[in-house]
């Protein structure tokens, strides 16, 4: 009211109306997003929180690791977690580098069409007739390509205690490591765990309740119940289902969990990336989560960083900061493994997408911390994509697409960007405003991409993917049966 009363004032003295018309002005510009670049550029929103204000330089992925700024979680057993094609990651190395940005984004499109697959029913979850031959006809819950970009933690197994750099996968249930002797095992960063070197391992019988539970099962000679996980992509594994002595954290007894069931691999072959093995923290009875559970508590976090050459946290338990906001947790009679919630609305750039709830409601949504790019029904991607370009505006080059990312900008000779906020809303009241590293995919400078991609349709299920997930402690409570997401748990 100022202004006007002050312009009222002007107009009336005739000579001021042109000074005042420049205060309008100055005052237009200060509320625009155009101005936002005199902000902050630390990585913080500036003077909105409907932007993000943010140096170049801190979009780019990063050449040296940095751990100095991991958040520690509360609980005892938590793992240190890095991004598999890192700076901090052991298997960079041994890997002969990361793969292309073009190779990661194709191969998460192949692991969100296994995901799908299995929503439906399909192939993805058959045993690969390849093996049948064999008379190995047990597939534990079919697992997901695994060539994407998933996070490393490392554990330890066996008495004396052998450390081994696994995938961690919410999309898996059964974890297994490759184990001596080994017919046919791919290249790993470390040596395979040898069960004769540990006191405390004990192969499963066949009549055990964790053989019983899986699909199917095979019995081995001397009572051994075998297991056989394929992959989307055809990777897989089959060995031996054994016990022993999972150690998490440090070496202290009180984080070790005795008689821990898993995979002995002496038959693999895939995209495993050298990683020793992986981890499922899926729903099934065999998950590590649900093992861990009578020990921790039924629940898990983690908090994925924002760069790539930092790290976050995997932790046992549903310890929530105090800031998490929850959604109810969804169950599926068809995908019992996975975890769903209930998308029903986003934001962008403050502002309401208009696109119906039950757009997002029909195919449901897994929230998964292998898939890379969050998928979104047809409608609900349109209609974001167009939010996301409005609000972008002409100030940006645009840049020509990456893989399945159709909306790139170029932000060459910036070295500030200002960059629209994106909010998801869950049921329940629940809105989580994503951290800048969860809205662009940069690949250079030259290409940044907005971090979501359609279905294609609007039947197949949408996936909240890990990218969107960055720096937000992700908390599971399978006990409450509800997903909480805590702001600025890791950098």
């Amino acid at each position: 009211m100022a202004f006007v009363t002050t312009r009222r004032a002007a107009l009336s003295r005739g000579s001021s109306g042109l000074a005042v018309a420049v205060v309008l002005a100055l005052a237009a510009a200060l509320a625009s997003p155009a101005r936002l670049g005199a902000a902050s550029a630390d990585g913080s929103s500036g003077g909105s929180p409907d932007w993000h204000v943010v140096s170049v330089s801190k979009l780019l992925p990063s050449a040296a690791c940095s751990t100095a700024a991991t958040a520690a979680s509360n609980s005892s057993a938590a793992l240190s977690v890095v991004h598999r094609h890192g700076p901090c990651s052991p298997l960079l190395a041994r890997s002969g580098g990361a793969p292309s940005h073009a190779e990661i984004l194709d191969r998460d499109q192949d692991r969100v069409d296994s995901i799908h697959r299995r929503a439906s029913g399909g192939a993805a979850s058959r045993i690969n007739p390849a093996r049948a031959s064999k008379g190995v006809s047990l597939p534990a819950h079919s697992g997901v390509s695994l060539g994407t970009g998933n996070y490393i933690v490392s554990v330890g197994l066996g008495t004396p205690r052998k450390d081994f750099a696994v995938v961690f996968d919410t999309g898996s249930d059964l974890s297994w490591v490759q184990c001596k002797p080994c017919g046919d095992c791919y290249e790993q960063q470390d040596p395979l765990f040898d069960p004769s070197q540990s006191s405390t391992y004990s192969p499963v019988p066949c009549g055990d309740a964790h053989c019983r539970g899986l699909d199917s099962s095979t019995c081995a000679s001397g009572n051994k119940c075998r297991y056989e996980v394929v992959y989307g992509d055809q990777s897989q594994t089959d060995g031996n289902l054994v016990r022993d002595t999972l150690t998490l954290g440090s070496s202290q007894p009180s984080d070790a969990i005795q008689g821990f069931v898993f995979g002995c691999g002496d038959d693999d072959s895939g995209l495993f990336g050298k990683a020793d093995g992986l981890f499922g923290l899926g729903r099934a009875k065999v998950s590590l989560a649900s093992q861990a559970a009578a020990k921790y508590g039924a629940g898990f976090s983690y908090c994925l960083p924002s760069s790539n050459g930092a790290a976050g946290y995997l932790s046992l338990g549903a310890a929530a900061p105090q800031n998490a906001r929850f959604t109810a947790m969804v169950v599926r009679r068809d995908t019992p493994s996975f975890y769903y919630l209930d998308l029903v609305g986003i934001k962008v750039g403050g502002r309401t997408v208009r696109v119906s709830q039950a757009v997002y409601a029909a195919p449901g949504t897994v929230i998964d911390s292998g898939t890379v790019i969050t998928r979104l029904p047809d409608t609900a991607y349109r209609a974001v994509r167009a939010a996301f370009v409005r609000a972008m505006g002409g100030r940006y080059k645009r840049a020509p697409a990456l893989s399945i990312l159709d909306t790139c900008y170029d932000f060459t000779g910036h070295t500030t960007v200002q960059i629209p906020s994106v909010a998801l809303a869950f049921a329940g009241g629940a809105t989580v405003a994503l951290d800048f590293s969860g809205v662009l995919y940069v690949a250079k400078v030259s290409q940044a991409c907005l971090a979501f991609a359609s279905n294609g349709d609007d039947t197949s299920i949408g996936i909240l993917g890990n990218t969107q997930q960055k720096t937000f402690a992700v908390v599971y409570d399978v006990a409450n049966q509800k997903i909480g997401f805590g702001a600025k748990a890791c950098t």
